[in-house]
């Protein structure tokens, strides 16, 4: 997965060429995580360039974004249940430190993750986690992928 949609990743989903992106929600968009050290690892992007933090975004918007959270994490949370008997949770995280947009991170945890981390933070994970290629996102993945798409779209039919 090369191509320059990385330097741009909200207009790249706006223009339909961002390939990570499950589905446009009301206020973002879904999107499978670059590297899956952590299978499911998902993210929300705003779907406004330029947005940098929630509070950026008018009320009506920041609680439709923050709504698209709560389902990108339920579905995450309901996949991850369903696939890996050793699913415990979902975190969700927005920081905003390293990309200047708004965005969140979607983190399933499991029980076998090596015990000096799994109660920490994931960015405590080793820098070959994030590098290695054996993480890197690509058609291995594509049953995840359409598992947190469908969950995603069962839970939109539900609200």
């Amino acid at each position: 997965m090369a191509g320059d949609w990385r330097t741009d990743r909200i207009g790249a989903a706006l223009r339909s060429e961002n390939p990570t992106v499950l589905r446009r929600l009301e206020a973002g968009f879904a999107v499978i995580g670059d590297v899956q050290f952590l299978p499911g690892y998902s993210v929300l992007l705003v779907d406004e360039p330029g947005v940098q933090r929630l509070s950026d975004l008018p009320r009506a918007k920041r609680l439709a974004f923050l709504s698209d959270m709560d389902r990108l994490g339920e579905a995450v949370e309901r996949v991850g249940q369903r696939l890996d008997p050793d699913f415990r949770r979902v975190n969700l995280e927005i920081l905003g430190n390293t990309d200047p947009f708004l965005h969140v991170h979607v983190w399933p945890r499991f029980e076998w993750e090596p015990p000096e981390l799994v109660n920490k933070p994931v960015w405590l994970y080793p820098p070959d986690r994030w590098s290695d290629e054996s993480f890197r996102l690509g058609p291995q993945h594509d049953v995840l992928r359409d598992a947190i798409s469908s969950e995603l779209d069962r839970l939109s039919s539900m609200a």
